[in-house]
C-alpha cells in the first residue's frame, strides 16, 4: 500500500521558480507509486509593499531592478528552463503586478475544498503565460470556477476581509522562521528543500522523510 507524506510547499504565485518548482514536485510525484502526497500549499509574499491593487509592472520591474533590461536575462533564462517543464513563460504579457494576498485566501479556501493543486495551477498559468491580473477579483473567481469552485460564493468571501488576518500571519511566520527564498518544500515534517530542485532531488528527499518517519 502506499505510504501518506505530507507536502508542505511555501511559495507565492508571482514566483517564476515556485512556478517551475510545482512542475518539478509533479515529476518528482508520478514517479512515486509508493506515496500518496498530501500536498499543503502555505502562502509567502515575495514582495508585501506591492498595494492591494497591484502596480503598473513596468514600475515594478523599474523600482525592484532598475529596468526591464537588467531582468532580461533572468526572464529569458526561466524561459528555456520553463519549456524543459512545459511551461510557457510570456514574461512580456503581464501588465500588473499583483499583491498575492487575495490569491493566497482563496488557495486557502480551495484546500478546504480539496481543489488546491488545480486552483494554483489556474494561478500560476494565469499569470505567467496569461498575463492575468491576479489583483482583480472577478479574474481570481474565474480561476476558482475553473477548479471547480463556487464562483459566487468565492467573490463574496474576496469583498470581505475573511482571512486576511490569518494569511497574512501565516506568511509573516514563514518569513520570521527562516525561509528566504521560495518555493521551499517540507516533506513529511522533517525533510526540508529549498529552491525549485530537480525531480531526483525531490524524490531523494521524499525518501529521506519516509525513513526519518519509519
Amino acid at each position: 500500500m502506499p505510504t501518506p507524506l505530507t507536502i508542505d510547499v511555501v511559495s507565492d504565485v508571482v514566483c517564476p521558480r515556485c512556478y517551475v518548482g510545482k512542475r518539478r514536485l509533479e515529476a518528482a510525484l508520478a514517479l512515486r507509486k509508493d506515496i500518496t502526497p498530501e500536498i499543503r500549499w502555505r502562502p509567502f509574499f515575495l514582495d508585501p509593499t506591492v498595494p492591494r491593487a497591484g502596480k503598473p509592472r513596468i514600475d515594478y520591474i523599474t523600482g525592484k531592478f532598475g529596468g526591464v533590461d537588467k531582468i532580461t536575462p533572468a526572464h529569458e533564462r526561466l524561459v528555456g528552463i520553463g519549456k524543459a517543464v512545459g511551461i510557457d513563460f510570456n514574461f512580456a504579457g503581464i501588465e500588473v503586478q499583483p499583491n498575492s494576498l487575495d490569491a493566497h485566501r482563496l488557495i486557502s479556501w480551495a484546500q478546504a475544498e480539496g481543489k488546491a493543486d488545480a486552483l494554483v495551477e489556474n494561478l500560476f498559468a494565469g499569470f505567467f503565460v496569461n498575463g492575468v491580473n491576479l489583483a482583480d477579483r472577478a479574474s481570481l473567481a474565474a480561476a476558482a470556477a475553473r477548479a471547480g469552485m463556487d464562483a459566487a460564493a468565492v467573490s463574496a468571501d474576496l469583498a470581505s476581509d475573511k482571512d486576511e488576518e490569518i494569511v497574512a500571519k501565516q506568511a509573516q511566520a514563514a518569513s520570521a522562521s527562516g525561509i528566504g527564498g521560495v518555493p521551499f518544500f517540507v516533506f513529511g515534517g522533517k525533510v526540508a528543500v529549498s529552491g525549485a530542485q530537480e525531480s531526483e532531488v525531490i524524490s531523494s528527499a521524499m525518501d529521506q522523510a519516509l525513513a526519518a518517519s519509519a
